[in-house]
């Protein structure tokens, strides 16, 4: 009977050794876990982004405000009702940090 007893054992400790430390265990489940749960928070940032630029392309195809709104930013173009006013920095000012910044 001590000799069963010795054996069940030795193997229980065998199945619990390979459960909590072998890399098929437990440890390799809970980095799947982890990857999961990164992974999940990763897809439902690519889904928000994915939700914004549908409705980025819906609004280009239906209105005329955000053409404009292109246009305006990304060609620099300008309506026909409106004036175009370009700031040029003071040569003064501008050079003056440029100068200190080499003594």
């Amino acid at each position: 009977m001590r000799i069963v007893a010795a054996v069940l054992l030795v193997l229980m400790l065998t199945l619990q050794y390979r459960l909590w430390v072998s890399d098929s265990g437990m440890r390799e489940v809970w980095r799947l876990k982890d990857e999961v749960a990164a992974q999940q928070g990763e897809n439902e940032q690519l889904q928000q982004r994915n939700r914004t630029l549908a409705a980025e392309v819906q609004d280009l195809k239906k209105g005329k405000v955000a053409i404009e709104e292109r246009a305006r930013t990304d060609l620099g173009m300008v309506g026909n009702s409106e004036t175009f006013y370009q700031v040029m920095p003071d040569k003064t000012v501008a050079t003056a940090p440029a100068a200190q910044s080499q003594r």
